[in-house]
């Protein structure tokens, strides 16, 4: 009976060093930013984290995290704007995220869309506020599910230009 339950306690203790889910910031831009996370009440706190522009950064969250973050560009002052809103390890262990306009949906540099790493759908937000896939009131439907655990948060505003030197890339189409 001993040896069950220390290997009970130590399995519940790596549940809980485990780590739920990723999300892939990509800073669009060249403006470097700082996210902040707000996690629910009783939950692990997660440090800022800083993103130079034109760059990307990981950051990895505990089991059952449940929270959101947003983005502050270099030179402005910490004003919650656009929020990214996540929930690892949900119902029937999915991933629940979406982009939320509620606070402030005047922050058209932050937080723009979220969406499963490896795919571009579902996708909540938009490059180009405001959208109909974000919260944008408080009583929207607008929160998507995925079975995944990796997420990209794209901030920032994309170029729409072209880089210098780069190739295009042919595209065939099939048709019926």
């Amino acid at each position: 009976m001993q040896f069950l339950s220390t290997v009970f306690a130590a399995a519940a203790a790596l549940a809980t060093v485990a780590s739920a889910g990723t999300v892939h910031f990509v800073n669009q831009d060249s403006t470097q930013r700082t996210i902040v996370f707000t996690q629910n009440e009783g939950l692990e706190s997660i440090p800022e984290l800083v993103i130079s522009g034109l760059t990307t950064a990981n950051q990895t969250f505990p089991t059952g995290w449940i929270g959101n973050w947003y983005s502050v560009s270099e030179g402005a002052t910490n004003t919650p704007g656009m929020l990214g809103e996540v929930r690892f390890d949900g119902y029937a262990g999915a991933t629940y995220f979406d982009v939320s306009a509620i606070v402030n949906p005047e922050d058209t540099n932050g937080v723009k869309e979220i969406f499963p790493l490896g795919s571009n759908t579902p996708v909540s937000g938009c490059q180009k506020w405001p959208c109909t896939n974000a919260y944008n009131k408080w009583d929207d439907v607008a929160t998507l599910s995925t079975d995944g655990d990796e997420l990209v948060c794209l901030l920032g505003t994309a170029s729409s230009t072209r880089r210098r030197g780069a190739n295009a890339m042919s595209r065939d189409y099939v048709t019926s």
